[in-house]
């Protein structure tokens, strides 16, 4: 068995050359499309891995770009791996023996470890976070959400040990340059759904995602990080419903208030 990886990147110098290296060892085919507007060193970094296939494409939205990179895959069984995302030295093992042995599932789940302002969250209902990123491109495909696309599962998920590793946010900056963006895609996916607006959603929601996060979650063990992160979680489910109520209002919508 052999595995081809895909991976998407804009303006990721600082961690697409992390990403690559730890899937040489386990990873037969690594395809990387780099968004024509990328303004720093990703390409040529991405150009130093001799082996690596790459490719500069227009931004379609996350789903259709990764379906896109699918079908530039050689072989059935596809890791869809973030150019922030790094695999461990235990998983590139792991996978190492999976491809000498016979599939029981047609996709596979991975625990994610997040890193979040120079630390490691593992609580705050991040970790293990598990996610489906290894499937049978024969079997399986990805949603079409404009935000937060995933994989349509079909039968059981088979489920790896080792983690991922996610270099999400290594400061604040960063965060709400991903923050706006993020935040509008959410608003429109909610309002294609015809989710109509409630001003319960500026109101609880946020509160209930914070006491979820830093108490029930027990996010107080993640020392500042936690706490900020459950603040700017709050913020982010109250921005994205602030939205929401601005596309009804200005009729930008698919329906009206």
């Amino acid at each position: 068995m052999k595995i081809s990886s895909i991976i998407i990147a804009k303006d990721e110098e600082k961690n697409i050359g992390r990403c690559i290296q730890s899937q040489v060892d386990c990873i037969d085919e690594i395809i990387v499309l780099v968004d024509e507007h990328s303004k720093d060193s990703t390409l040529q970094i991405v150009k130093s891995f001799s082996t690596v296939k790459y490719e500069i494409v227009k931004w379609q939205g996350f789903s259709a770009t990764k379906k896109y990179a699918v079908t530039l895959t050689s072989n059935d069984w596809i890791f869809w791996i973030d150019a922030d995302e790094v695999l461990t030295p235990g998983l590139s093992k792991e996978l190492i023996e999976f491809k000498k042995s016979e599939a029981e599932c047609d996709s596979y789940s991975f625990p994610r470890k997040a890193n979040f302002l120079g630390r490691w969250i593992l609580h705050s209902g991040w970790y293990p976070g598990r996610v489906t990123r290894l499937f049978n491109k024969n079997k399986i495909t990805f949603s079409d959400n404009d935000v937060h696309e995933h994989l349509i599962i079909k039968g059981k998920v088979g489920a790896f040990k080792n983690d991922i590793e996610h270099y999400t946010d290594p400061d604040i900056k960063h965060y709400f340059e991903k923050f706006n963006r993020y935040t509008t895609l959410a608003a429109e996916e909610l309002d294609k759904k015809r989710k109509a607006f409630r001003v319960s959603d500026l109101v609880i929601r946020p509160i209930v995602i914070f006491i979820k996060m830093f108490i029930i979650k027990r996010g107080f063990l993640d020392g500042i990080q936690g706490f900020i992160l459950a603040v700017f979680s709050s913020a982010y489910v109250f921005t994205k419903y602030c939205k929401l109520w601005e596309r009804k209002i200005t009729g930008g919508g698919n329906y009206g208030t």
